[in-house]
């Protein structure tokens, strides 16, 4: 599913954890979620444990709605996980929220995913014809099952165990009653992060929520290891090897804070530079540059910057509203669009435009904010978007399960900008995308929404990563 309103791929999901015998756990999991917000907004979930009880609180809604009376409480508590969720496999329901927490003849755990596992069904039928019962229609509860049901000794060996039969996009967060456990899946698909806070360790799907706590940047967790928290330290272990590390590039054009920084390289900086790159790439001429906020706007700054063209905020972002609206009608639709965003007619009206997005999904929101933009009164509006052309699914934790729903697929850029009604349009290269990640290694970055290379084996379209109503079918 696209956010409808404003035509973005939708958020992935956003885990947190931390270990300390000095602060409370819980609120700073709480504050950890409020940075981590934009990577989902259908549900959020705090999970707490003293060593002997472990407790979770979900609930659907923003992570303010959801603890808008207290943050767990447990004396003594001194390990917790969170989770945000964008639900990229199963309903938006209760029953699907996360930490999920199971009991099991190793004592309990609690689990916090983001991604997208590409062999879950098959896993599952597995499970199930050997008796298992599921009790959501999710994903990651196979991991779970999976944990529950080795046979090995320790924890963490039952873990690794699991962690080497999945496949696909994965960070988790994993609570024991002594342990707090972080994993990444072997190509480095989703971010995790470690920080540290006098004695207190933190595990973060990016950089910000460290900053927002307080906690000191330690390092990424390596693609393909698993790491170990307890009063001992940390420890790492590296379960698996990918023959090609395949981060997702999205995280640098769209779904990241523009303050985190992921795997060594600065959001912030990528886009700036993306920006720069677009005002050589395009070589649009106009009065005044302008962004989609609020993505967009640091490209927008660094086209600016490039070209010598005034920024301007010519278009302002109602932040009052926040989860999307789940509209019945195109009509009802087309309002809530104006809700999010007007144009400002004293600063584009006479003025030719150049608008700046991170990207063009179906077309239909850049097509109601050019003809928004000309009705206030700009001459001329040329757009540019600092992603290439999403012309291909993601199989990983994005959900554009369709190849239809995408413009790219069945359009040209000069119909996509008949379509919009832009009076130029220049999508980044490829190429250029990548010579704006100047802090990381280029070739570890997925790609395959835009040239679909996927890495390794591609997923069929009628598995998991194509339908994230997959358990919620009848057989």
């Amino acid at each position: 599913m696209i956010d409808l309103e404003l035509d973005k791929l939708k958020e992935e999901c956003g885990v947190f954890g931390i270990y300390s015998r000095t602060e409370d756990v819980a609120l700073n999991t709480y504050w950890g979620l409020y940075a981590l917000q934009h990577r989902g907004q259908e549900s959020a979930g705090i999970a707490i444990t003293d060593g002997s009880w472990m407790d979770v609180t979900r609930g659907m809604g923003l992570v303010n709605e959801v603890f808008r009376h207290q943050v767990p409480h447990m004396d003594n508590q001194y390990i917790a996980i969170g989770h945000v969720r964008y639900s990229t496999t199963g309903s938006s329901l209760l029953a699907n929220t996360q930490p999920l927490m199971v009991n099991y003849s190793g004592g309990k755990i609690s689990l916090a995913h983001n991604g997208n596992l590409t062999n879950a069904a098959e896993i599952r039928r597995e499970l199930e014809e050997q008796g298992t019962v599921f009790q959501t229609s999710i994903d990651s509860e196979v991991f779970v099952n999976l944990i529950a049901r080795s046979r090995k000794e320790s924890v963490e060996e039952k873990i690794m165990e699991s962690l080497v039969k999945i496949k696909g996009a994965y960070c988790l967060t994993i609570m024991t009653e002594e342990k707090l456990i972080g994993a990444r899946d072997p190509q480095g698909f989703r971010p995790l992060c470690i920080g540290k806070m006098g004695d207190s360790w933190v595990l973060s799907s990016e950089s910000c929520a460290l900053d927002t706590v307080g906690a000191e940047f330690v390092r990424d967790v390596e693609p393909g290891e698993m790491v170990v928290i307890n009063d001992k330290g940390l420890k790492s272990y590296h379960f698996a090897t990918a023959d090609k590390k395949a981060a997702c590039v999205f995280e640098y054009i769209y779904f990241a804070r523009p303050d985190s920084v992921i795997d060594g390289q600065s959001v912030h900086d990528a886009r700036f530079e993306m920006g720069r790159i677009l005002a050589r790439e395009s070589g649009f001429k106009a009065d005044i540059v302008i962004s989609v906020p609020d993505s967009g706007t640091t490209a927008a700054t660094g086209f600016a910057y490039e070209s010598g063209i005034p920024f301007k905020e010519g278009l302002m972002k109602n932040r009052y509203i926040g989860r999307t609206f789940i509209q019945p009608s195109q009509q009802k639709r087309d309002t809530s669009v104006r809700l999010k965003l007007n144009a400002i007619k004293s600063v584009v009206n006479g003025k030719s435009v150049i608008m700046v997005d991170d990207s063009i999904v179906r077309g239909t929101t850049s097509g109601k904010i050019v003809r928004m933009l000309k009705a206030a009164g700009a001459t001329a509006v040329h757009m540019c978007v600092s992603s290439p052309p999403i012309g291909y699914p993601c199989y990983y934790g994005i959900d554009t399960s369709a190849r239809k729903e995408l413009i790219a697929a069945t359009k040209t850029v000069e119909e996509i900008r008949q379509y919009i009604g832009a009076d130029s349009l220049h999508f980044l290269s490829i190429e250029g995308l990548k010579e704006s990640l100047k802090a990381v290694s280029c070739e570890d970055m997925c790609y395959a929404c835009f040239n679909s290379a996927y890495p390794g084996e591609k997923p069929k379209e009628d598995t998991i990563g194509a339908d994230k109503y997959v358990f919620e079918k009848k057989k």
